[in-house]
């Protein structure tokens, strides 16, 4: 892993970002990250991405899955996912220090005909999975980090990095779900189907039958596929989605506990918090006070 790379990605983040917060740059869908110290568990929702690690180590958990990944090594994430996640290596001599770029499907899509080897679209994939990266990406998203303060060239050179990016994902290691992304027909683009059903209203009373209809499975096919593709049911991924959203009304409005627990879906404010600490490690109005009283010490 160069060297210049990752103090390339240090200098920008330390001048432009904030602790435990991704630093947007020019380039549309690439940040640079950054810890000087582990972070707890967090949970988020991660859309389609890859995480490039210069340097530390991260862990991040999908239903029963985990990861650990560190420098070296990428994150591909093929599907829309609620996860929780922690740095767990960083220091101030030694910070943690990663890229993530936003994958374009459309992008992925666009390389069908160009890609020849695809032997592989019939085995089980999970739509998050970590490998070494190899030299070529990690020099692509060198490139492409240059670009960040060099507008006249970003312009033109973007597009081709972005492209030859997409391109090197699709043939990692760990990208064999994104192959079967090409397939519009494949389980892993029936699945997305799903989710996209359960994302745009997911407060609503869900029907597994109603997705499977959508996915064009039978039920016990859908749920077998869902599973296989998020390591998770679609209940629980529902779940995960409530409250992730739930946290985020209780943390940063004025939205108290009943009224977050009914607006994601909860019939039951009991029943909400009970999961929320189990979710989280914390109950909800603590988590609540926490956040109050950590705001005005800054």
């Amino acid at each position: 892993m160069p060297d210049h790379f990752a103090q390339a990605v240090l200098t920008y983040f330390d001048k432009n970002g904030s602790e435990e917060e991704p630093c947007p740059t020019d380039v549309p869908g690439l940040v640079a990250l950054s810890n000087r110290k582990p972070t707890r568990l967090e949970g988020m929702l991660y859309n389609p991405v890859i995480c490039l690690i210069l340097q530390g180590r991260k862990e991040t958990y999908m239903g029963d899955r985990k990861l650990s990944f560190g420098q070296g090594e990428s994150l591909i994430v093929s599907h829309d996912l609620p996860v929780m996640a922690q740095v767990t290596e960083a220091s101030q001599t030694t910070p943690y220090i990663a890229v993530a770029l936003s994958i374009d499907l459309q992008i992925i899509r666009s390389l069908y005909d160009q890609i020849d080897d695809l032997d592989d679209l019939q085995s089980q994939f999970c739509a998050m999975d970590a490998a070494r990266a190899d030299k070529d990406l990690v020099d692509a998203f060198g490139r492409l980090f240059d670009l960040v303060d060099n507008p006249l060239e970003a312009k033109v050179m973007v597009p081709l990095v972005l492209r030859e990016i997409h391109f090197r994902i699709l043939l990692a290691k760990n990208g064999g779900m994104l192959r079967q992304l090409l397939m519009r027909d494949s389980h892993a683009s029936r699945v997305g189907k799903a989710i996209d059903r359960i994302r745009q209203d997911f407060a609503a009373p869900l029907s597994v039958s109603d997705l499977a209809h959508i996915a064009g499975m039978s039920t016990s096919s859908f749920h077998e596929h869902f599973k296989a593709v998020t390591s998770s049911t679609p209940l629980q991924y529902q779940k995960d989605l409530r409250l992730l959203q739930a946290r985020r009304l209780i943390q940063e409005g004025d939205c108290t506990v009943s009224s977050a627990a009914f607006a994601v879906g909860y019939e039951s404010p009991t029943q909400f918090s009970r999961e929320y600490s189990r979710k989280f490690g914390i109950a909800p109005r603590s988590d609540r006070a926490s956040r109050q009283m950590a705001a005005q010490t800054v």
